[in-house]
């Protein structure tokens, strides 16, 4: 069978592999339909993932159809149409222990720590597996796992209904973000970016403000937008140089500060401001159990995740949707690979 392999970084390779098996513990098979590009796939591709180790075959975000189970499986059958859980965990580390499995100590990520959804099948646990809505195709069921990384975020702020929010980047984890954040009712939802339009667009779907970084003082106008005081939650969804020190000079006094970026490039950290205004600084790292979260949501009508993937390619023409991901096509909202 086919798979996409990245050998090392800016090296992509359609490569052929066996077809797995099912065992007792890998007990469901599934035909991969659908499978998304991320940022951290980029990064993969292009050396710039701390995480990752090669050669690997990528992709995380993985909706698929089933096509064999094991004697021990009971909540699957044949033909379900299901996405993947790309969270493995050991289950008895400290982290696990506290119920964080996204950071267990010996915590395998499928698609970076080991092989991904970019392949025709994949053998995978029962208990990771998840029945999609009828209502989403597999196309744009894909970003139902992104969907799950916004809310694990919003759920590392604690958002309430009285923050304040910034959100810093409006791309595409900045705009699953803005979905999740609406559902809070905050008293204000503010975004930053330099691309108008997609700043824009963050204006239709919830934003009360939109700050371009390009034109204005960021840490000014987020205290303008805040009556002097300057937001109480502040989640950076973009992690360029200086985006950090940018959240914490803008969040206000006893506010959180939500970190997901996972660049290894050094910046500024003036502990100062974080001391000065005991803040809350907390990274937030994949999901923790929360598929079944968002297809709640998807199914009560909360969350609407259709016509969300702006471009599709055949899994076998990759390196080609990986090339026109690196035009930064003003175009291009999320790109979903496809196995037919």
């Amino acid at each position: 069978m086919k798979a996409v392999q990245i050998v090392k970084p800016n090296q992509l390779e359609v490569i052929d592999i066996e077809k797995p098996v099912i065992d007792p513990k890998n007990n469901v098979l599934v035909k991969m339909t659908a499978a998304g590009i991320c940022g951290s796939d980029v990064g993969i591709y292009h050396g710039t993932n701390a995480a990752a180790t090669y050669p690997r075959i990528i992709g995380h975000e993985m909706v698929g159809v089933v096509a064999e189970v094991g004697d021990n499986v009971s909540s699957l059958k044949i033909g379900d149409r299901i996405i993947i859980n790309q969270v493995t965990s050991c289950g008895h580390c400290y982290p696990c222990s506290k119920n964080r499995g996204n950071v267990c100590d010996n915590l395998k990520v499928r698609g970076v720590h080991i092989d991904g959804g970019y392949r025709e099948y994949i053998a995978v646990p029962e208990s990771d597996c998840y029945l999609l809505p009828d209502s989403l195709s597999d196309q744009d069921a894909v970003m139902i796992e992104p969907t799950t990384i916004a809310v694990q975020a919003c759920s590392r702020a604690q958002l309430e209904f009285q923050d304040t929010v910034m959100i810093i980047g409006a791309g595409a984890l900045g705009s699953s973000m803005l979905r999740i954040v609406n559902l809070y009712s905050p008293r204000k939802i503010i975004v930053v970016d330099i691309d108008e339009p997609k700043l824009e667009a963050a204006l239709q779907n919830g934003a009360t403000d939109v700050i371009n970084s390009k034109t204005e003082d960021v840490v000014t106008r987020a205290k303008e937008l805040t009556d002097g005081y300057g937001p109480t939650v502040v989640i950076d969804c973009a992690c360029f140089h200086g985006s950090f020190l940018t959240a914490c000079k803008a969040a206000g006094n006893a506010s959180r500060v939500i970190t997901m970026g996972f660049s290894i490039a050094p910046d500024e950290i003036n502990q100062f401001v974080i001391t000065s205004k005991e803040l809350d600084v907390r990274g937030s790292r994949l999901q923790n159990h929360r598929f079944q979260t968002v297809i709640d949501l998807i199914n009560k009508g909360k969350i609407d995740l259709n016509g969300s993937i702006s471009h599709t390619f055949k899994l076998t023409d990759a390196q080609a949707a990986f090339d026109f991901n690196d035009t930064h096509d003003p175009s291009i909202r999320k790109i979903a690979l496809l196995n037919d």
